[in-house]
């Protein structure tokens, strides 16, 4: 198959007030159209820098990223924003829902980005799919935690995205909610054929991926696939 993202001895340092501190270091591997990975490891071990760098939304200090063909390091941050725009999808332990606009327009917002005219009925259909037909004008302070990661998962899948990054996408969960949450999440992954890259320090979530990376201080420590 088709590889959709890479990552060729990619490193990561930022500057600190004692010099210089090491995130990743030599990260190499690379992920197959339709694979779901789970990057695990315990906290500071780099993982939600790694799956930054894989979505663009920051570059390496050293190697090279390929996403959907494209090396990210030759691409300006509109480049990278408009590659973002057309091929990814993002779910955040935060929702990240923009507080102003109704749950509708929240999922119509990267479709209409898109200028997809059909904005407004696609919306709809998504959220109506995640169980959010009764909620389509409310508003995130309106909504519990799980309604409102649903109305982030209705939007990361709005423009068919051949890749889906998600970060601790239940970490703000109670552990009932967390597992509709993951059975929502992988049932519309395999209805849209989607690529699936998360963090996550949940082991049940970790367990329905094909793929373990583990990290441990920057560094890529086992690289398990599921027999």
């Amino acid at each position: 198959m088709e590889t959709i993202v890479s990552a060729e001895q990619v490193g990561k340092q930022v500057a600190v007030a004692s010099g210089t501190l090491t995130i990743l270091q030599d990260v190499s591997f690379s992920v197959a159209a339709g694979e779901s990975l789970a990057i695990v490891g315990v906290s500071g071990s780099g993982k939600s820098t790694l799956l930054g760098l894989l979505a663009g939304l920051d570059l390496p200090s050293s190697g090279r990223i390929r996403l959907a063909g494209e090396e990210l390091n030759a691409l300006d941050e509109d480049g990278r924003a408009r590659l973002r725009g057309q091929k990814v999808g993002f779910v955040f332990q935060t929702f990240q829902l923009l507080p102003g606009l109704t749950a509708l327009e929240n999922v119509m917002l990267p479709l209409e980005l898109a200028g997809n005219p059909a904005a407004m009925a696609q919306a709809t259909a998504l959220l109506e799919r995640v169980g959010l037909g009764q909620r389509l004008d409310h508003y995130p302070k309106q909504l519990s935690g799980g309604e409102q990661q649903r109305v982030a998962i209705a939007r990361a899948f709005a423009i068919g995205p051949a890749l889906l990054f998600a970060d601790e996408p239940t970490g703000n969960l109670d552990a009932a909610t967390g597992g509709r949450i993951i059975d929502l999440l992988f049932a519309l992954n395999a209805e849209q054929g989607t690529t699936l890259i998360l963090v996550t320090h949940d082991d049940k979530l970790a367990a329905r991926c094909g793929r373990r990376l583990h990290l441990d201080a920057g560094r890529v420590v086992a690289d398990e696939r599921k027999d």
